[in-house]
C-alpha cells in the first residue's frame, strides 16, 4: 500500500463528539467528549451507523416539520382573508354613515325647493340649481318616497293624522304632509302622513242598506 503524504498508512479516524446520541436522543453517559476512540471504532463499521441514522431519523421529522408549516401558513392565509372581509365591510360602513350624515343636513334645503315648487316659485336659475342639486344626491343614492295611496307601514312611516274611512279596506296614507328619503335601506327620514283607517260601523251600515235596497225590489217583483 502506498503511504499517504503525511506518511500514515492508517486510516483516519472519525470521533464522534455528540452530547446526543442520534439512535436514541437521549445524552451519552459513557466516555468523555475528549476521549480517543479505541482501536477500530472509527473505521467502516461506525461511519455508516453515524452517517445514516440521523438521515433516517431526519426524514420522518422533515415531512412533519413540512406539514406544520403548511398548516400554519394555511391558518395565515384564512386569517389574513378574513381581515381583508372584515376592513372592506368597515370601510363600506363608514362611508355609508358618513354619506348618510351629509345627506340629512341637506334634507331641510330638499323641503324649500318642494315647497317652491309647489307655489310656482321655482323659475329661472333657481330651478336650475336645484335640479342639478337632487340629481346629485340621487346620484349619492338619495331616493324619496312616500305616495298618497300608500298602505301605511309603520318602519317606513310617521302618522302624524289618524282618521276612519269607508273608502279604505286597510290602513292607508291619505295625505302626505312631509315626504321621506332613505338611503339603500337606509331611512334617513320617515314619511310623515295622514293615516285612515276603515271604518266598520259606516260599511256595515252602507252593507245593510244595500240588502234592504235588495230586499224591496225584490218584493215588488
Amino acid at each position: 500500500m502506498t503511504a499517504r503524504e503525511n506518511g500514515s498508512e492508517q486510516e483516519p479516524v472519525i470521533r464522534d463528539h455528540r452530547k446526543i446520541d442520534p439512535e436514541t436522543g437521549t445524552a451519552r453517559a459513557g466516555e468523555p467528549s475528549g476521549a480517543a476512540a479505541p482501536d477500530g471504532a472509527g473505521q467502516d463499521a461506525g461511519a455508516p451507523v453515524a452517517e445514516q441514522a440521523p438521515a433516517a431519523a431526519g426524514g420522518d421529522n422533515g415531512a412533519d416539520l413540512l406539514a406544520e408549516r403548511t398548516a400554519d401558513l394555511q391558518r395565515l392565509h384564512a386569517e389574513y382573508a378574513n381581515y381583508r372581509r372584515r376592513v372592506d365591510r368597515d370601510r363600506s360602513a363608514v362611508r355609508e354613515q358618513a354619506v348618510g350624515g351629509a345627506l340629512t343636513e341637506l334634507l331641510p334645503v330638499l323641503d324649500d325647493i318642494g315647497r317652491a315648487r309647489d307655489h310656482g316659485e321655482l323659475t329661472g336659475g333657481f330651478a336650475k340649481v336645484s335640479e342639478l342639486l337632487e340629481a346629485t344626491l340621487g346620484k349619492l343614492g338619495l331616493v324619496r318616497y312616500g305616495a298618497k295611496g300608500d298602505p301605511f307601514d309603520p318602519n317606513v312611516h310617521e302618522a302624524l293624522l289618524h282618521s276612519y274611512s269607508a273608502d279604505v279596506s286597510e290602513p292607508t296614507c291619505v295625505e302626505i304632509l312631509q315626504p321621506g328619503y332613505r338611503m339603500g335601506e337606509q331611512i334617513l327620514r320617515p314619511a310623515r302622513v295622514a293615516v285612515a283607517e276603515p271604518d266598520e260601523t259606516a260599511a256595515a251600515e252602507a252593507a245593510g242598506a244595500a240588502d234592504s235596497a235588495d230586499s224591496g225590489e225584490s218584493n215588488q217583483n
